[in-house]
């Protein structure tokens, strides 16, 4: 009977979603109850080697995980929910592992963890989205809590003082650096001064690929240099490989991984092309209301999530790949599209409250093995 209420369900649950939640609501509760009756003790038990990054998307009435009107931290480009977006539906999915549960996010329980330590996001605007999403999860946990902002340089900084919790963004597009020469920005693939800010946190959570391919106006550097080779240009995904090697060299170079926890966020997929989740003719994901069902997603992962896989792979020292690549693919439907401040197509970040959230319920699990 559940799985009938479904199908009906998901036919028309575009129109008439506010309508249809007891329905569905019905559908999933049947599910989640046969399911925590036929073996969820011991699926507890097998949680240490469950693959938390395989699984699929399942309705679940009690997300999001906290009202994004009441976070006062969302940036326009990300707030769905402030700019009009008339569905609800995005907000009401749960990842669900194949053969495992992912504990649901304690803010409390994070906050009470990480006392004293500093957590930094370093990464694009990807990881400006995902920043915003563990601020904003770890709001309700703190409601009397004094809160204070700044930003200075290329850091932006959030406190949570009655904690002394400090959850940083740094902002970089490719990790390594850009430097201003008399030829014009140069792209040193061998260079990343930085990393001796980064060293100093206790939470590292790397992200860079967006900006690799984009050229023209859109291009941040000029010239390309290796060692004492310079380039007016090189293939787009062996300089992105090349970068990775410095990251890696530099983490076991540099990193003391005893004090200093590494995650690498995977790649973020975009949604332009809707013969990827098998509508040809669409252009963009303005009109996606659901998840892909099951847990694959036809193209595959892009060429990038292997360089970062093969990366990660060579580095001696404990590196976490948040591989957030296929569940995000599964997640048409969880852009801003044109429901933001900015009030352009974006299909390639994230409304908040939204997917981020996973990502940093993957987070929390990760930082807790």
């Amino acid at each position: 009977m559940a799985t009938g209420c479904q199908r009906i369900v998901l036919g028309i649950l575009v129109a008439m979603s506010g309508t249809l939640d007891s329905c569905i609501s019905s559908a999933e509760a049947g599910l989640l109850q046969s399911k925590s009756a036929n073996g969820g003790k011991g699926k507890k038990q097998e949680q240490e080697k469950c693959d938390m990054y395989e699984g699929s998307w399942v309705y679940d009435t009690s997300y999001p995980l906290y009202d994004p009107s009441a976070c006062p931290f969302i940036r326009k480009e990300f707030d769905c929910f402030k700019y009009g977006r008339p569905d609800r539906l995005y907000l009401k999915y749960r990842w669900q592992p194949k053969d495992c549960d992912l504990p649901r996010f304690d803010a409390q329980g994070f906050l009470r963890r990480f006392q004293g330590k500093k957590i930094m996001y370093i990464g694009d605007s990807l990881s400006l989205n995902n920043w915003q999403s563990l601020i904003c999860l770890l709001h309700p946990g703190a409601p009397n809590s004094s809160i204070l902002q700044e930003t200075e340089g290329s850091i932006s900084k959030v406190t949570f003082q009655d904690y002394g919790v400090s959850v940083m963004l740094f902002h970089s597009l490719y990790l390594v650096d850009i430097e201003v020469e008399s030829i014009g920005r140069v792209l040193k693939l061998d260079s990343l001064k930085s990393g001796s800010i980064w060293k100093d946190m206790d939470v590292l959570i790397f992200n860079t690929w967006q900006w690799w391919n984009r050229r023209g106006d859109k291009q941040q550097w000029d010239y390309i240099q290796e060692g004492n080779s310079t380039y007016k240009d090189m293939d787009r995904m062996v300089a992105f490989r090349k970068a990775l090697m410095t990251w890696a060299k530099w983490v076991d170079s540099d990193v003391d991984t005893i004090k200093t926890r590494v995650i690498f966020q995977g790649i973020s997929p975009s949604h332009y092309n809707g013969t990827d989740w098998q509508e040809p003719g669409v252009k963009d994901c303005s009109k996606e209301k659901l998840p892909m069902t099951g847990s694959t997603y036809p193209p595959g992962l892009p060429a990038a999530a292997y360089v970062v896989k093969e990366v990660i792979s060579s580095i001696r020292k404990p590196v976490h790949l948040l591989d957030i690549t296929t569940l995000s693919q599964l997640r048409k439907d969880a852009h801003p599209s044109i429901y933001s401040g900015l009030k352009v197509m974006d299909c390639t970040h994230w409304c908040i409250a939204g997917l981020p959230d996973t990502w940093n319920e993957l987070l929390s699990v990760a930082l807790a093995a």
